[in-house]
């Protein structure tokens, strides 16, 4: 498993994938690919990266960014799995990837967004197996019964994640 940076080559394989997750309507889907352009444009708002599987297959992606008018939030924009690799831990190696970049950028928060239909379900449990608790939930915000849902965590900066534990004792008094 490689995750690497965005690539053109890879718009196609990206479109297969979220039309193929049958989660997404048409607009959503359109919504998606005008993200990854703007990715692949250079546009600083989007950071996109791929998850091959094998050499030269991809198999998932992630995008994210800063939130506008924030000091170090960051939204999780996309991040979408072929089905036929789902369950393989890609989805919680490409948002794993896509936090340690934020916090690599200064990041303190990470927001996730998703519908509350009953389609999105195993999406649900995935961010709440991932540490993501449910934060807001905006009532018909999509459409009537389709309610917004906002995931969110507070990121440990990265030299946070870099010290060892202190061991009991270090500090010089008994231990």
């Amino acid at each position: 498993m490689i995750i690497r940076p965005l690539a053109a080559g890879d718009r196609d394989r990206i479109h297969e994938i979220v039309t193929a997750t049958g989660n997404f309507t048409l607009q959503e889907i359109a919504v998606a690919m005008e993200v990854i352009d703007d990715a692949l444009a250079g546009d600083p708002d989007y950071t996109a990266n791929v998850l091959e599987a094998d050499p030269g297959r991809v198999a998932g992606y992630e995008c994210h960014g800063p939130t506008p008018l924030t000091e170090g939030t960051y939204d999780l924009y996309w991040i979408a799995v072929d089905p036929a690799f789902q369950g393989s831990g890609f989805g919680r190696a490409l948002l794993a990837f896509a936090e340690a970049d934020v916090r690599a950028t200064g990041g303190r928060l990470l927001l996730i967004e998703t519908s509350s239909q009953e389609s999105y379900g195993a999406t649900i449990r995935f961010y709440e197996r991932c540490g993501y608790p449910l934060l807001a939930r905006i009532k018909e915000f999509y459409r009537p019964g389709d309610d917004k849902l906002i995931f969110g965590r507070t990121l440990q900066p990265a030299e946070a994640l870099a010290k060892p534990p202190k061991e009991a004792g270090a500090s010089g008094a008994p231990g």
